[in-house]
């Protein structure tokens, strides 16, 4: 559970970071070439199309970060969590939901991600 616990905490690690190049960097670490990316507001497949989809991420909510709720549960190469966007500078979640990540032998092969919480709705 230590190699999937430090894999999605630089799956979040690569929401978070600005820096274009090392942003990349991280997703490249962490991404299988060919892996997938599937959540309410995108569908996108290999490193280059799941970065984009991260930029603008931060640049819709600029000054937010991504932070790793209290659910996580794996077995086998799969794992399960809840995540929050919250203010950089502390405060309430604007955003909650979870990701289902599935790996090979060491990288991400796919994410299907659920949102719970959104902007003008109460959480579901």
């Amino acid at each position: 559970m230590t190699e999937m616990t430090a894999l999605v905490d630089d799956y979040l690690n690569a929401w978070n970071e600005t820096d274009p190049g090392a942003r990349r960097a991280i997703v490249e670490k962490v991404w299988d070439p060919e892996g997938v990316y599937t959540d309410p507001l995108a569908s996108v497949a290999g490193t280059e199309a799941i970065d984009q989809v991260l930029a603008g991420a931060q640049q819709q909510f600029a000054g937010m970060r991504f932070v790793r709720g209290d659910v996580f549960e794996t077995h086998h190469n799969v794992a399960r969590f809840t995540w929050e966007l919250v203010p950089a500078s502390g405060g309430e979640a604007v955003v909650i939901g979870f990701d289902v990540v599935a790996v090979n032998d060491e990288k991400i092969t796919s994410v299907y991600g659920f949102i719970d919480k959104m902007p003008g709705q109460t959480a579901m």
